[in-house]
């Protein structure tokens, strides 16, 4: 029987092991904050076309992050080579039938090819220093929403979670972790605040162990996002091929998040850097998977 207090010794570890900082655009200045933002809306966007769950979405965006903090002078030119390639990694760890290469150079419109990713996927690894399992925000706040619904410990690691609650808060996240200054933060206490936005601190102290001190400014920061959502429809739970009903909260999908960081950042009077023409990503829709070459 896995013993709660060993899963969560485990992920702490492993948040203290894996460091993310969004200083690393210091040592790219050709780069933009947008510019992630564009990339990490196109990544979501490719994972819900193959039906990729939340996990690898997020471990992409972690080794994008992780792998942009040991380079410098990357050019916008290369950002979705290094996008689609973390995310060809990330699949691999987490799907049980990952999308073939093939298939992500696809979804690229002839920008990368398979050997591109491939080669692309030594320098992420080696850089990485093959270190590829962190703990992400859905990772903690999966943990979270099961410890606040557990009633016996001998199924610990059993969600027993409202999936409709829980797609309103990942939601929330998507949009927060489109900001690179959600990288100010710990994956816990961002997960911990997009509770907090749904629930009582009361419960979120209970489930998280954090105090109101280490998880206060992450809420604050995150009181725009959750306002710009509230103007919009509640998510609805989706239907994907091939996916239990009862899998499918955890199977990342994609709105209009870069025209709600819009709305967000002009509604709090700060202007997002101008993007060079060009570089919005946009993949084929599900329909138009390409053949096995």
């Amino acid at each position: 029987m896995v013993k709660p207090d060993d899963v969560w010794i485990k992920m702490l570890n492993k948040e203290l092991k894996y460091v993310h900082d969004k200083s690393y655009l210091q040592q790219h200045p050709k780069l933009q904050p947008k510019m992630r933002a564009i990339l990490l809306d196109w990544l979501l966007e490719v994972s819900e076309v193959y039906s990729l769950h939340r996990q690898t979405a997020y471990l992409a965006q972690d080794y994008f992050d992780r792998f942009m903090l040991t380079q410098e002078n990357v050019n916008k030119d290369y950002l979705q080579l290094i996008g689609i390639t973390a995310l060809f990694i990330a699949s691999k760890i987490e799907e049980i039938y990952p999308p073939k290469i093939y298939e992500f150079a696809y979804v690229t419109d002839g920008a990368c090819d398979m050997w591109d990713i491939q080669r692309t996927e030594l320098h992420l690894l080696k850089a990485l220093e093959w270190n590829l399992c962190p703990e992400t925000p859905i990772s903690w706040l999966k943990l979270y929403a099961q410890v606040e619904a557990q009633k016996d410990e001998e199924n610990f690691l059993e969600p027993q979670f409202s999936q409709e609650t829980y797609i309103q808060i990942t939601q929330l996240l998507d949009l927060c972790i489109m900001d690179i200054s959600s990288l100010d933060f710990s994956y816990s206490v961002l997960a911990a605040a997009a509770f907090c936005h749904f629930s009582t601190f009361d419960v979120v102290h209970k489930v998280s162990g954090l105090t109101w001190e280490s998880v206060s400014s992450c809420v604050r920061w995150m009181s725009p996002f959750m306002d710009t959502l509230r103007s919009e429809a509640k998510p609805q739970l989706k239907n994907f091929p091939r996916v239990k009903a009862d899998d499918r909260h955890n199977i990342q999908t994609h709105v209009a998040y870069l025209d709600l960081l819009e709305r967000q950042v002009d509604s709090t009077n700060v202007q997002l850097s101008p993007v060079a023409p060009g570089l919005i990503l946009t993949p084929p829709s599900s329909t138009e998977k390409p053949a096995n070459p």
